[in-house]
């Protein structure tokens, strides 16, 4: 990898570290005058789309460096993204890959795992335990590594469960930050999803400064977020550290698609729904006039244009009623 004429040896060598990191971009535009900086940094850059790529990454090496990898294939539940990125290293690895997903996920996500040679299984939520009614994806993961028919044949990386995610963002995203704002940052908004970005970056910049402040977003129940949770209706994941969230903003689906939609109209960014939501949170909060805040962008607008679409009309206008 020579980084200094852009030459590497494969893609995965792209994804987001200390050496390459993601950008940061100052939003000028939708940010209030005279309310502090906000900056978007801006994930969707990473080789496969989206913040996961970090973390899939990890989680492949650490199934290699503990040696679960020999003979087995990979399984995982995931609202899309990190099942993208755990195909994709899967490939380069020589690893198959199963992935399970809700089946109410954007068609793109399906179809970008298919064209990249994953086995899919869209999963309705209604085979989760009651309790949890939206972790069906989840319990249909864990029969493959449970099942005596499948035990012997997979690995499930368990996102959701496993240090190594929200190392990732400890060693990786959280450095990013603090050196690309010369640890200037005063707030750090991200999304609960599972979680390993929030507590990893978290974690890190509290341990550089404990006064900066963590606000997480969460979606009100019933929403069309993809990759965002709401506790209500799923599992909180086990690596998620509450004692590291100062605040916790619930964000319905409307103001996140129209947030969504100003950031490509007035800063041209073309970023998905969860990026409105975690910029809407931000837009919320009463920043001073010498605050740094930090918004994490998880992944591009280009995934979402089935879920986006009733968002606009055939004018441009958006559709700030519209249900979904």
């Amino acid at each position: 990898m020579d980084l200094s004429r852009r030459v590497f040896d494969d893609v995965s060598q792209l994804i987001g570290s200390r050496e390459n990191p993601t950008p940061l971009v100052r939003l000028r535009r939708v940010a209030p005058a005279g309310g502090g900086e906000i900056f978007a940094k801006l994930e969707w850059m990473n080789p496969f789309g989206s913040i996961k790529d970090r973390t899939a990454w990890y989680l492949i090496e650490g199934l290699l460096r503990e040696g679960k990898l020999a003979g087995k294939k990979i399984v995982e539940p995931t609202s899309g993204n990190t099942g993208i990125a755990l195909a994709a290293l899967s490939n380069l690895a020589g690893v198959p890959c199963t992935i399970t997903i809700p089946s109410g996920a954007p068609g793109e996500k399906i179809a970008l795992l298919r064209l990249l040679g994953a086995e899919v299984w869209p999963t309705p939520d209604d085979l989760c335990p009651i309790d949890h009614p939206k972790d069906g994806a989840i319990a249909l993961a864990r029969t493959f590594v449970t099942s005596e028919a499948t035990r012997d044949q997979y690995v499930m990386p368990n996102q959701y469960e496993n240090p190594d995610n929200v190392r990732a963002h400890y060693e990786t995203t959280g450095p990013e930050i603090w050196e690309q704002t010369r640890g200037k940052v005063t707030h750090f908004f991200a999304g609960y999803g599972t979680c390993g970005t929030i507590t990893g970056v978290a974690k890190f910049l509290k341990e550089k400064n404990p006064n900066v402040r963590v606000i997480a977003i969460e979606p009100e129940k019933g929403h069309k977020i993809s990759g965002l949770k709401n506790f209500q209706e799923s599992k909180k994941p086990g690596i998620l550290d509450e004692s590291l969230i100062d605040k916790t903003v619930r964000v319905p689906d409307a103001p996140a698609y129209e947030t969504m939609i100003r950031l490509a109209r007035e800063e041209s960014l073309l970023v998905g729904p969860s990026t409105g939501a975690v910029v809407w949170a931000a837009l919320q909060e009463d920043l001073p006039p010498d605050a740094v805040a930090v918004c994490i962008s998880p992944d591009n607008a280009f995934k979402y244009a089935s879920f986006f679409a009733e968002y606009v009309a055939n004018d441009g206008v958006p559709q700030v009623n519209v249900t979904v």
